[in-house]
């Protein structure tokens, strides 16, 4: 299985979680909400070989820790992987859009400088502006749109400039989500938890649940369960192997 957005070292007991990941073998991105993690992140993960660290800056986060966003850059190099990093329009975020778009815009600037990363995107209410400074960005690496809620010509766009997107039950249950992810390019989709932030019946989603989203891909895409184990492996892979091109 394959968790490609999973914020680990926020829930409960991340310790024990890892540990239980580590033994299914399941892949997972664990990104982080500000660069303050990163550190703590990495002794956690130490020696885990199929869960990576990404280092973010959320931008609901932005307004007070902005400032963090010199030591996000001076990270970048020392990763392939960044995230969550992005923009949030939502009516309680949108007094400090500007100043994100300000450390967004810096980020991708960064990315590009050291060659592009594989990043992991908020674009919750702003994903016009999202694709706006991705394609002024181009060269800043492949991103992948995490729980993607725009409409059906936004994704258009972004397929059309090279976006791939990550989806969690949550999204897959919902008659929006499922109909976006009919449209998505099967080739450019990996599975998401979005834990812990994300929840089923009032408990949070966690990487062992994947199997969920994979039975509800299968659904929407008509393919059996092989199938959709099997593209969702051959895409990891691609992507990963994109970045070691770099």
């Amino acid at each position: 299985m394959i968790d490609f957005h999973c914020h680990i070292d926020l829930f409960p007991d991340p310790v024990s979680l890892i540990s239980e990941l580590d033994s299914l073998g399941i892949y997972v991105l664990a990104v982080t909400t500000t660069p303050k993690s990163w550190n703590h992140l990495q002794t956690l993960l130490a020696g885990r070989r199929r869960i990576k660290g990404a280092i973010g800056l959320h931008p609901e986060l932005v307004a007070e820790r902005f400032h963090e966003v010199d030591e996000v850059c001076s990270i970048l190099s020392d990763t392939p992987y960044v995230g969550e990093i992005g923009l949030d329009g939502s009516p309680h975020f949108r007094s400090s859009f500007k100043l994100q778009q300000q450390v967004f815009e810096r980020i991708l600037k960064r990315c590009t400088e050291v060659g592009g990363r594989i990043m992991s995107i908020h674009s919750r209410a702003a994903t016009s502006a999202v694709l706006n400074l991705l394609q002024i960005y181009a060269g800043a690496g492949t991103p992948v749109l995490h729980w993607f809620s725009g409409t059906e010509q936004e994704l258009e766009r972004a397929i059309k400039i090279g976006c791939w997107f990550s989806v969690g039950p949550t999204m897959l249950e919902t008659t929006k989500g499922r109909r976006l992810v009919a449209a998505m390019p099967k080739s450019r989709v990996l599975t998401e938890s979005d834990g812990p932030f994300a929840q089923m019946s009032g408990v949070s989603v966690t990487p062992t649940q994947m199997i969920l989203a994979e039975e509800l891909l299968g659904e929407i895409w008509d393919m059996s369960s092989d199938e959709i184990k099997t593209t969702l492996h051959k895409n990891l892979k691609i992507l990963v192997q994109s970045a070691k091109a770099r």
